[in-house]
């Protein structure tokens, strides 16, 4: 069966991190529904507003076989005082056929839900974000490994907006698709190699 990804959307969500996935997920072939936790519109934090896929309910968590959660402020903390998405994220953290995948801001969700004990993860490197991933092995500039993705069996985290297309390509993988070949049409491949040069 083909696996299925949901973004959660909510007002002042970071956009760049939210359209980037939800296209590379789509040109990978595979199901990728924004869903909005209030509402059919749904406004980011640079004023751009999307029309979501669906809206959000509880039933909706059976369909799904990663929850993806852009950065963005408001976004993230409004996403954090929905009880529905924090529901969904301890489910997905604790079913190990199942993703969570949350970039920049997105990891304060995971802190909100309470699922970040021993694991391994990044977010937006800030003083205020690792002071909420205390109980975790805290990934970012100031350790010894410096990685931009960092996944933890179930669990995807990522820093920022730059990073948003290869988080997108790091899911499409886990999710079962050919994220090589997409690297390649889409020309992420030559940019890296320019870049390098």
């Amino acid at each position: 069966m083909e696996k299925k990804a949901a973004l959660l959307l909510a007002e002042g969500y970071e956009e760049g991190e939210c359209v980037f996935v939800i296209d590379i997920l789509r040109r990978a072939s595979i199901c990728c529904d924004s869903i909005s936790i209030k509402g059919e519109y749904v406004t980011g934090g640079r004023g751009i507003v999307v029309k979501a896929d669906r809206v959000l309910n509880r039933e909706m968590i059976k369909e799904y076989d990663m929850v993806i959660i852009p950065g963005g402020i408001p976004g993230v903390p409004n996403l954090c005082e929905n009880e529905i998405v924090l529901e969904w994220v301890r489910a997905f953290i604790q079913d190990k056929e199942k993703f969570v995948a949350a970039i920049c801001a997105g990891p304060m969700l995971l802190s909100k839900a309470g699922v970040c004990t021993g694991r391994k993860l990044t977010s937006y490197p800030a003083d205020k974000y690792r002071m909420l991933f205390q109980d975790a092995e805290y990934i970012d500039d100031n350790t010894q490994m410096k990685e931009l993705i960092v996944i933890d069996d179930n669990l995807i985290t990522s820093r920022g907006p730059a990073s948003a297309l290869s988080f997108a390509y790091k899911i499409v993988e886990l999710l079962g698709g050919d994220a090589q070949e997409l690297r390649e049409r889409m020309q992420y491949n030559a940019l890296l190699a320019n870049i390098n040069k």
